[in-house]
């Protein structure tokens, strides 16, 4: 890792004034080591070894990382319906869908936002590592929506 880098996710990691701050400073931290991963092994590989490379990543720099963490999903009256394993859950509070294809479709943003509502997690991050160029998009599902 650069000099340059590690100044970037220092001033990242250091603690922020809102929870909205930290959310953000938490995706971009997510973001930018996303492009370091993707310059390194560019496309081509299974969407696993990209999990890997970023859950690694984000704890060699002491970010709380869960891969293939399971979440149940409830019917309305409690019932439980099922289970669902997000690729990578950070901090206990972001959902990250990482994806190794050609480009984003529709299904993956469902999926990602079917992950959110289930889980009752307000922000999630939709990451494609598999095409010439990086894809990272960011959601927020409000208790509301």
């Amino acid at each position: 890792m650069s000099s340059d880098r590690s100044k970037l996710l220092n001033g990242l990691l250091r603690p922020q004034k809102s929870e909205a701050d930290d959310i953000n400073r938490l995706c971009d931290v997510i973001r930018e080591t996303s492009f370091e991963i993707h310059k390194f092994l560019r496309s081509g590989h299974l969407e696993k070894i990209y999990e890997n490379a970023l859950a690694h990543r984000l704890a060699k720099v002491g970010i709380e990382v869960t891969q293939q963490h399971p979440l149940d999903v409830f019917d309305a009256d409690g019932t439980l319906l099922g289970h669902f394993s997000a690729d990578l859950f950070v901090a206990g509070r972001l959902i990250v869908e990482l994806k190794a294809c050609k480009v984003l479709v529709d299904e993956h943003v469902a999926q990602l936002l079917g992950y959110l509502r289930a889980s009752r997690v307000e922000h999630g991050l939709l990451i494609n590592f598999g095409g010439p160029k990086l894809q990272v998009k960011k959601y927020i599902l409000n208790r509301e929506t």
